[in-house]
């Protein structure tokens, strides 16, 4: 495995840097970042954005019903709350089915704490991730225009 640290998102909004957390979830931050090298969040929507909750993309259809071709990862649960600026993987009912959907929180939302996986958080441009339009879809959805992670 390759010791990521970093992923910047260039977003229509603006530049956001996200600081990874492998120590607490290692999987999940590889998957991340492989996704992300690899090309497969370029162009992709924020199809759910909630005013004073979340911003969650990866879904490659838009729909928030897909993701990649690569297998579902294994829950990897931590203590770590979500708060403001927290970046964790989205799933169906089953714990075990994140892919490549994640959300970042807008606000603290401590009721997800401990049933989802915490792999980063914003360390600047948290204003690009306030500043994308919402709606459950937006009507004129932001966008991932490039991701890398280093």
């Amino acid at each position: 495995m390759t010791e990521f640290t970093k992923l910047n998102l260039t977003l229509d909004t603006g530049e956001v840097e996200i600081k990874l957390r492998p120590d607490l979830a290692p999987a999940h931050v590889e998957r991340i970042a492989t996704l992300a090298n690899e090309g497969f969040y370029d162009g992709v929507i924020f199809h759910r954005v909630i005013d004073g909750f979340m911003a969650q993309g990866g879904d490659p259809t838009g729909t928030g019903m897909s993701g990649s071709d690569k297998p579902n990862l294994k829950a990897e649960f931590s203590r770590e709350p979500h708060n403001r600026g927290v970046c964790s993987m989205a799933r169906t009912m089953d714990p075990n089915t994140a892919n490549s959907q994640f959300f970042i929180c807008l606000d603290d939302a401590t009721f997800l704490d401990g049933q989802y996986t915490v792999w980063g958080e914003v360390v600047s441009g948290m204003d690009a991730v306030d500043a994308l339009p919402k709606g459950e879809p937006p009507r004129n959805p932001g966008k991932i225009v490039k991701a890398t992670a280093e």
